[in-house]
């Protein structure tokens, strides 16, 4: 093992160490698998994170849309730091990295590392057109969940004193952009909404005139799926009253309308963003070590260029000549990289050669569309839909959920949606402002 120099901070208070130290950037599926991979090992590990909390980001879509409590689908970071010895987590935003002195910046302070691994996943990408959907509500963050399940609930609760027509469809209409996964989930759970609970809650409004719409770029729905997965879910949206748009683009919104690229209008004071993200990357690493917001990777996930830097999961681009386009921003793929590295840093930190490359082992893809309606692709070709498929995507997101609690949690509100139809949680705690998400959404960017 090659000399390590003893490390002592002046401003994040973290206890001197002489043994070789990993600075973790990002609380997410592959920073986490990292964490579990080390625990046992000689070495002194520091996660930073902007929150102090690991959200389970594929169910972001059911707080949104009141069929979960955000404290379902999020653990405390500090909780798995728990009984790790020289294990710490600091809660502040990395805003530099200087690869040099081989030390991080945040607002607490400098922090130096021996080995750096950057895991801090991505944020909503508008395509450079920032400014023209300032009005949008993205869905990366629980934030962003519960600013878009009070704002839906605070459009109802004006809609049923509103006696304008135009006023009232734009309140009850809800436009979704982006027909990925994200987008077919909030989109199926948003039509079983209309159709089974809010009627109940707002008897004043007629649900016949509120529209769902989903917007995709491309001819058909889930890229990156099979076409029988495709086709499975238009059907099933279809079950559910959503107008898909297919072959579309959002030109423009301003709050009220949403123009496409096909010259249409819809009238909506709601607009999701699920139409795409970008790698988070950090100031300072040089500019070759970036293409298209992604750190370049080697097969071992070293930054291409600079010694002692790993990129893992969303952030990470690692071309090759089977992924030419690098692999696909999954939270499968993030967490197997995690893995690999862990067990290569180890080689590195004794000194060994023996490197194992990494290589996706593909589990297959899901998505749910509502109840008893999921489609599921299997890596053997197999694809299959309907009530098969959605026990299977319930049974695999509730194995990933952290801690026992929020698997228990979670598994009881599915029990009491499906057999109710009662999602409980249609609350107005924090009342959604939209200065105050535009403010946040410029700090993301």
């Amino acid at each position: 093992m090659a000399p390590v120099k003893e490390h002592q901070e002046i401003s994040i208070q973290i206890p001197k160490t002489d043994k070789p130290r990993v600075v973790i950037i990002g609380g997410g599926f592959a920073g986490l698998r990292i964490i579990k991979k080390l625990e046992k090992e000689n070495l002194q590990v520091i996660m930073l994170d902007r929150h102090n909390y690991h959200t389970f980001q594929p169910l972001l879509y059911q707080v949104a849309t009141a069929g979960l409590e955000p404290g379902s689908i999020a653990g405390p970071l500090r909780q798995v730091m728990e009984e790790k010895e020289d294990f710490h987590f600091r809660m502040a935003k990395v805003t530099r990295i200087n690869h040099e002195k081989k030390t991080v910046s945040t607002p607490l302070g400098e922090l130096s590392y021996d080995y750096l691994i950057i895991a801090c996943g991505t944020k909503t990408n508008y395509f450079g057109n920032d400014d023209k959907f300032k009005e949008a509500l993205p869905l990366k963050q629980l934030p962003h969940a519960l600013n878009l399940r009070s704002h839906i609930l605070q459009n109802f609760e004006k809609a049923v004193n509103t006696s304008d027509p135009e006023e009232l469809k734009s309140l009850m209409n809800v436009v979704v952009v982006g027909g990925g996964p994200t987008g077919v989930e909030v989109s199926g759970a948003l039509g079983e909404l209309k159709n089974h609970v809010l009627p109940k809650d707002y008897p004043e409004l007629d649900f016949r005139q509120m529209k769902i719409y989903l917007v995709e770029g491309l001819p058909h729905l889930l890229n990156g799926m099979s076409k029988t997965a495709s086709k499975k879910a238009n059907k099933y949206l279809k079950d559910f009253d959503v107008n898909i748009k297919l072959n579309a683009m959002v030109d423009s919104y301003d709050g009220k309308e949403v123009k496409l690229s096909t010259g249409e209008v819809l009238n909506s004071q709601t607009l999701i963003w699920a139409a795409g993200v970008k790698g988070n990357t950090i100031p300072g690493l040089p500019e070759e070590c970036v293409k298209k917001s992604q750190y370049l990777v080697d097969e071992f996930n070293q930054v291409q260029g600079v010694k002692d830097v790993f990129a893992v999961g969303d952030v990470a681009l690692m071309e090759t000549r089977k992924t030419p386009k690098g692999y696909p921003m999954l939270a499968p793929v993030a967490i197997q990289q995690g893995e690999n590295l862990a067990e290569n840093l180890l080689r590195i930190i004794r000194g060994e050669k023996n490197l194992q490359p990494f290589r996706f082992f593909n589990k297959g893809s899901m998505a749910t569309v509502g109840r008893n309606r999921a489609v599921v692709d299997m890596p053997n070709g197999l694809s299959f839909g309907g009530f098969a498929a959605w026990t299977t995507w319930m049974f695999v997101h509730l194995l990933y959920l952290i801690g026992f609690r929020n698997k228990l949690v979670v598994f009881n509100n599915w029990v009491w949606n499906y057999f109710t139809y009662d999602r409980g949680i249609r609350l107005i705690i924090r009342p959604f402002d939209k200065e105050e998400k535009i403010k946040q959404q410029e700090s993301e960017q």
